[in-house]
């Protein structure tokens, strides 16, 4: 968005004025703020490239986040209000330390930081905006990590903050893996999808968790249904035995 557009929208206060602002003041302000963004405001949908783009990342993430139990917000075209600053919805967004629950808006003075991890899925429409604009203001607002995953090449572009600098150094991928120093984990494209590693592991969707969970169930019934069959043979051919065993007894008897 540019500067001039700034002021047609909902804005948070400045830091300044917010510490100013008795607590009854600043409730009014964060239930002020709308929990959505103007169509303006935003790109133009893209179809399901961009969708399942930032919901597979999205879902990826917060279940190994869960199963790990460690505390870590994500959030999917969230309204975030830097003070002073126009509104953005990124595509993907991370906060890590802070409780994963339902919100409708991330204002940061309110929350008490800002985000850590940014991605921006593109498709289509001005490259320029994600590429370009959203590196330095990400940076200049003091966003950690930035990632942006373009589905038309596809390619993966990373971005780092140099300790308290405010201009982003690109992260170099090493073997073909990107680093987020924040979530502790490794991006890698792989035939055109992005997939997170934490270590060696590959993080897997919720449907690739069911559909191994679901091979795992049916391996496990293929073993109890061959047991059960090996059991009912043993069962049969010590029958069978104890039967012609019987018989013999019989037989000697017959013949005292």
């Amino acid at each position: 968005m540019p500067p001039s557009a700034s002021s047609r929208y909902p804005m948070a206060p400045a830091h300044d004025t917010w510490l100013r602002m008795t607590p009854e003041e600043r409730a009014r302000v964060v239930a002020a703020l709308p929990n959505e963004v103007t169509d303006a405001e935003l790109s133009p949908p893209e179809g399901d490239l961009h969708f399942w783009g930032k919901v597979s990342a999205l879902d990826t993430l917060r279940g190994h986040f869960r199963r790990k139990g460690r505390a870590v917000y994500l959030a999917s075209e969230l309204p975030v209000y830097y003070p002073a600053e126009p509104r953005f919805a990124p595509d993907l967004l991370a906060v890590v330390g802070a409780e994963d629950k339902v919100r409708g808006k991330w204002v940061v003075d309110h929350e008490g930081q800002g985000l850590h991890v940014v991605m921006e899925v593109h498709v289509g429409g001005d490259r320029k905006k994600d590429a370009v604009d959203n590196v330095d203001r990400y940076a200049r607002l003091g966003i950690p990590e930035y990632f942006i995953f373009d589905r038309n090449v596809p390619s993966l572009l990373a971005y780092r903050l140099p300790g308290l600098g405010r201009k982003y150094v690109p992260i170099v991928p090493q073997q073909g893996r990107y680093r987020c120093e924040q979530l502790g984990l490794d991006l890698q494209l792989e035939n055109g999808k992005l997939r997170f590693y934490d270590g060696n592991a590959l993080l897997l969707e919720t449907s690739e968790l069911a559909e191994r969970l679901e091979q795992m169930v049916d391996d496990l019934q293929h073993r109890l249904e061959d047991e059960t069959r090996r059991l009912d043979d043993e069962t049969r051919r010590r029958e069978e035995a104890e039967r012609r065993v019987a018989e013999l007894e019989a037989a000697l008897r017959n013949q005292k």
